[in-house]
């Protein structure tokens, strides 16, 4: 049965065979204009998906705790933001232009911008940005007061002028309305404007893609993806970020004693059966949890405690590859089974596997593979890094041969800067060993009779 759509009149309203343009005012017209300038500012964006179980859960405890009260997750991000740009306050510069001459303003304070959906009077949907100055000296307590009171004015009409300027990096969450990713716009006077979506499940992980959109003239991709990193770091509970936020709201540290320790990853497997915590194997739910986190650990941070440095200096480290960090003695490590752990290295017990954890994500090779959304991809490369199928040993030869290629390809890039001062060129900065790898696949094509 077809629908039948009156049409008397609609001729009329559009004038004819064509449409009348509506001319945009008030609220809308500043939108079209803020958005005209924000081309002016050449933007690169960074995306990390990131592992939220962690922060899933210490929210639940937190909330149990605090009710009738509630956090929001974009409370605790909104604060590991505030934090990360403390820790790298590049992200907060911004740009300026002072008699033709290009400049670059330091932020002493993180003063971080919330992007809030508010209606006008006639309905119509625009958005505001007030700022929590100073977001990265606040406690959390403090942090939450001034931004429910900004988020409350903000909904109610009654922001002043001041409340809305001064933002170094912003927050924005198109994730409350289902959005994944998303790139937003940076306008003038900005550093940074970072993006968070839809927390969703992959590979059964809870999961949430946060992008950082920076003014590209003063800040690079590599100190964005830095940040982000911080980020994570923060919400999974690096540097007792939950014992903080808890000791700021006046609740007992015990209500976020399970930390990111007690939920196992998703691709830890099955949890463990009663075959598998008989008296004859001795380890506790808690020792292979806890367990199963440093393990974790050691796959996502081990990169930090690497030793990167041909000239010896010492590695940045990560307190998460601590045992004592997860609570685990030397009996702990003891206890608690290799084969819960779903690891490819020697050892019957944690207390053997974790030297050989070392060796392998602590030595002089850094993995990062834990970001991958595959759960397929993920868990091939971990058997490939934890056997070394591809580790191949070197002789003195090799290593000067390597060595010497390395150090072509460095001359190489520092005579281009010198001789094509300020063009537009391809760089290998930051992709150096690239080329000794294609020589190697030339070199064994070659011998294999490819002609």
């Amino acid at each position: 049965m077809r629908m039948s759509i009156p049409t008397t009149g609609r001729d009329e309203v559009r004038g004819g065979d064509s449409a009348v343009p509506v001319p945009i005012l008030g609220i809308g017209a500043r939108l079209v204009a803020n958005m005209t300038q924000s081309l002016t500012v050449p933007v690169a964006t960074s995306f990390r998906d990131m592992p939220v179980d962690v922060m899933v859960e210490q929210r639940r405890q937190l909330n149990a705790a605090l009710a009738p009260r509630r956090l929001s997750f974009t409370h605790l991000i909104a604060y590991a933001i505030a934090q990360a740009g403390a820790v790298h306050p590049t992200l907060a510069a911004h740009f300026v232009e002072i008699d033709g001459r290009p400049h670059r303003v330091d932020a002493s304070l993180i003063n971080l911008g919330l992007a809030v959906d508010v209606r006008a009077r006639d309905g119509q949907p625009f958005l505001v940005v007030p700022v929590v100055r100073g977001a990265d000296v606040l406690d959390f307590a403090a942090f939450v007061a001034a931004y429910d009171d900004l988020v409350e004015r903000a909904r109610t009409s009654r922001l002043s002028a001041d409340d809305l300027v001064g933002a170094g990096i912003t927050l924005t969450n198109p994730g409350t309305v289902g959005t994944t990713a998303s790139v937003p716009r940076l306008m003038p006077g900005q550093g940074a404007i970072v993006a968070t979506g839809a927390i969703r499940k992959i590979a059964g992980e809870s999961v949430m893609t946060i992008s950082s959109t920076y003014d590209h003239r003063i800040i690079q991709g590599a100190e964005s993806g830095r940040f982000l990193a911080t980020v994570e770091e923060l919400l999974g509970g690096a540097d007792d970020f939950y014992g903080y936020v808890a000791d700021c709201l006046e609740i007992p540290r015990a209500v976020v004693s399970t930390t990111s320790a007690t939920i196992a990853p998703a691709n830890a497997g099955a949890p463990p059966t009663a075959a598998t915590t008989s008296p004859a194997a001795t380890s506790s739910l808690a020792e292979t949890a806890a367990g199963v986190a440093l393990v974790r650990s050691y796959r996502q941070f081990g990169h930090r405690a690497a030793g990167l440095d041909p000239l010896g200096s010492t590695a940045p480290g990560e307190p998460a590859l601590e045992p004592e960090a997860w609570g685990l003695t030397s009996e702990g490590l003891a206890r608690v089974p290799a084969d819960l752990l779903r690891v490819d290295l020697p050892g019957a017990t944690l207390a053997d596997v974790l030297p050989e954890l070392r060796r392998t994500y602590c030595g002089t090779i850094a993995y990062e593979v834990e970001h991958i959304n595959s759960h397929d991809e993920r868990t091939w490369l971990r058997h490939t890094i934890e056997t070394g199928a591809y580790r191949v040993p070197l002789t003195a030869d090799d290593k000067g041969q390597l060595l010497a290629r390395l150090t072509a390809v460095e001359a190489f890039e520092r005579f281009l800067q010198r001789a094509y001062l300020g063009q537009k060129r391809f760089s290998i900065e930051g992709l150096d060993v690239l080329v000794p790898m294609l020589h190697q696949i030339i070199e064994l094509v070659g011998r294999a009779g490819a002609r």
